[in-house]
């Protein structure tokens, strides 16, 4: 499968990473995106920009924006989730939110999900995603918490839950990412949505 890259310098590979990629299999990845989420992936050059990029993660300096397509619609246009976030105990593929006063709730991790609905369909809404944390499976968890799962999500999706016709996979997508380089200072990133997806929406009107 061809990858397209979206930036390359001395330090830094940017690729537009297509569903159906592990991302494990870069070597000095930055950062992870799920297997079937398609989208801005960095990767370091050499040792000492990985630890440049990946301090930034940690520090939460970094911008990223996601386009997502949830099920059913959100209550409100724009809005933040805001909860701790950590391995299910029933299924140890899934993260699952934890509430601050269960039992279960010590030592996990605060995650926090920023979103704005971009547009409406009859029965689900494209949105646009900021997580302002780094959490494993974030933004699937937390639309699930909410009601909201994303759109092909055979793992947080619920039972019996519709699906776009077309849609083979999760219809998430990393569209944006802003971060600091070495020597050039700040730089955006991004990436149209996939071809699959935008036939997925097409369909939808």
């Amino acid at each position: 499968m061809e990858i397209k890259t979206i930036y390359e310098d001395n330090d830094l590979l940017v690729i537009d990473k297509p569903a159906g990629i592990n991302c494990d299999d870069f070597k000095r990845r930055i950062h992870r995106l799920d297997k079937e989420t398609s989208g801005v992936l960095l990767i370091a050059k050499n040792d000492n920009a990985l630890d440049f990029f990946q301090k930034q993660f940690q520090k939460r300096e970094v911008k990223k924006k996601y386009l997502a397509l949830v099920n059913g619609h959100l209550k409100n246009k724009k809005g933040e989730i805001k909860t701790l976030l950590g391995r299910s105990p029933k299924d140890r593929r899934k993260q699952r939110v934890y509430l601050s006063y269960e039992p279960g709730a010590v030592n996990k991790r605060e995650a926090e999900t920023r979103y704005k609905v971009l547009q409406k369909f009859e029965n689900y809404d494209l949105i646009e995603v900021e997580p302002k944390t780094g959490r494993k499976h974030q933004i699937r968890c937390h639309f699930a918490y909410f009601g909201n799962p994303i759109a092909g999500d055979k793992l947080y999706g619920f039972k019996n839950q519709p699906c776009p016709e077309g849609l083979k996979r999760q219809f998430l997508h990393a569209n944006y990412l802003k971060i600091k380089l070495p020597n050039e200072g700040i730089r955006e990133f991004k990436s149209e949505l996939s071809d699959d997806l935008k036939q997925v929406l097409r369909d939808l009107i």
